[in-house]
């Protein structure tokens, strides 16, 4: 049952923690890994461990731990051509049309925010010149479930800006291969190889290259805490895009709302992971009250019901006095999707600073940006929407600053430069100025 709280209680139970916190005081997780490496050890050293087996070992390690944690013994890490081309045969000829519109929509929209490699003047001697990462590395999710949808929405934006060689990972199945499904939207992105490989272990191995895997200059995508704990470990040998945390979203709704809708969208979330977040603002407590009953209601016939039943008992409806409490707890959380539910809702995005993604009335329902809205559903979780952004075109693209001045400029910039440079206690700087004055 969704709790109901107010505005004051509401806003300190918002205060960031950070989410890995919520990972590591899971007491499933504590028993997984003492089951796994036969001692009790943090979520933090078995990451640590596996990054340094990987990166000593290369594929050795990678088959080993391949073995032990996901009980598949394979011949091979690289997915095959005949693999790929066979898994068209498996799918349905609409899954493969809903792939491709999607990543059609998803090419469009980032081709249009015009992002491009380029060398760009700002004056005849200042510039930048703007290029594309050489290799990148997504990380998709799997092992129990396939999501075509997470491939799409972070290759195509690394295409787009004309990544020369794109890596994926994913962990296999019990049956040693990767879903049918991520295989092809794999095909349709464009995606050049494909490894069957995935946890800490994955991240280990695009940072630091194996036999097999080459060594990438950027990771991306979302993963569980050890993926997400080996991101943060190998980040300054590789990029990576942020810590993808669990789903959040967040809908402000006045008494005009949909209820059933409402519940529907919060749901939706809720189903991704036990650990998500689910949290509805409203000024109606009449609105409060059905979006209550209907969360019930819809929760009994969800296929995922033990998943979301979890998340719901950990989320929030908030009766708030206003609207403008609602967008104040809004800017504090900074959720990773926001739905307004409200009259006139496009009103209401010049007063919103902290969210990844809004979604403007019922109509814009968070699920189509999961799949087939445009933008990437990667997006900034666990309070980071502050001060990160949705991963786009953008995320591979890198900047080089350009100087080159003539004599004459140069001239008239020296004293000021050599005059910071004493104020530095930097002597050597200064005289390699004044040396270009003689």
């Amino acid at each position: 049952m969704m709790r109901v709280e107010g505005f004051d209680k509401a806003k300190q139970l918002l205060a960031r923690k950070d989410f890995l916190a919520s990972f590591a005081a899971s007491p499933r997780l504590a028993t997984q890994i003492e089951h796994i490496f036969g001692e009790e050890l943090s979520t933090q050293e078995v990451v640590e461990r596996i990054v340094s087996d990987v990166r000593n070992g290369g594929d050795g390690a990678l088959f080993r731990y391949t073995s032990e944690l996901d009980d598949v013994k394979l011949d091979s890490l690289e997915v095959s051509k005949r693999e790929l081309s066979a898994a068209y045969g498996m799918l349905d000829n609409k899954l493969v049309s809903a792939l491709r519109l999607a990543a059609k929509r998803i090419r469009d929209f980032h081709i249009a925010c015009g992002y491009k490699a380029a060398t760009v003047f700002i004056s005849p001697f200042l510039g930048r010149k703007i290029q594309p990462l050489d290799k990148v590395g997504l990380y998709v999710p799997g092992g129990t479930a396939a999501y075509p949808s997470t491939v799409l929405m972070t290759a195509i934006p690394a295409k787009v800006a004309g990544v020369r060689e794109i890596i994926m990972v994913s962990p296999p199945g019990r049956d040693g291969g990767i879903p049918a499904s991520t295989l092809v939207a794999a095909d349709v992105a464009e995606i050049n190889r494909v490894f069957k490989v995935g946890g800490a272990q994955a991240i280990a191995a695009l940072a630091f290259g194996t036999e097999s895997i080459p060594r990438v200059d950027k990771i991306c995508g979302p993963g569980n805490v050890f993926v997400t704990l080996a991101k943060r470990m190998v980040y300054g040998t590789v990029g990576i895009d942020g810590l993808e945390g669990p789903s959040e979203i967040m809908i402000i709704a006045d008494e005009t709302a949909n209820p059933v809708l409402c519940a529907a969208d919060l749901l939706a979330q809720a189903e991704h992971d036990p650990l998500a977040s689910a949290i509805l603002l409203t000024d109606s407590p009449s609105l409060a009250n059905q979006v209550a009953k209907e969360v019930e209601s819809q929760l009994a016939g969800l296929q995922r019901r033990s998943v979301a039943t979890e998340a719901i008992n950990r989320g929030m409806i908030v009766l708030v006095s206003s609207i403008d409490e609602a967008i104040e707890l809004v800017n504090l959380y900074a959720p990773e999707h926001l739905s307004l539910m409200v009259s006139d809702a496009s009103s209401l995005i010049s007063r919103i600073d902290n969210a990844g993604c809004i979604f403007v009335g019922e109509d814009s329902p968070v699920v189509l940006g999961d799949y087939v809205a445009g933008p990437s559903h990667v997006l900034p979780t666990g309070g980071s929407g502050r001060f990160s952004s949705p991963l786009g075109v953008e995320d591979f693209l890198k900047f080089t600053n350009i100087v080159g001045l003539d004599k004459a400029t140069m001239q008239d910039l020296s004293q000021a430069a050599i005059t910071i440079a004493r104020a530095e206690g930097l002597e050597a700087h200064a005289q390699a100025i004044e040396r270009r004055l003689e």
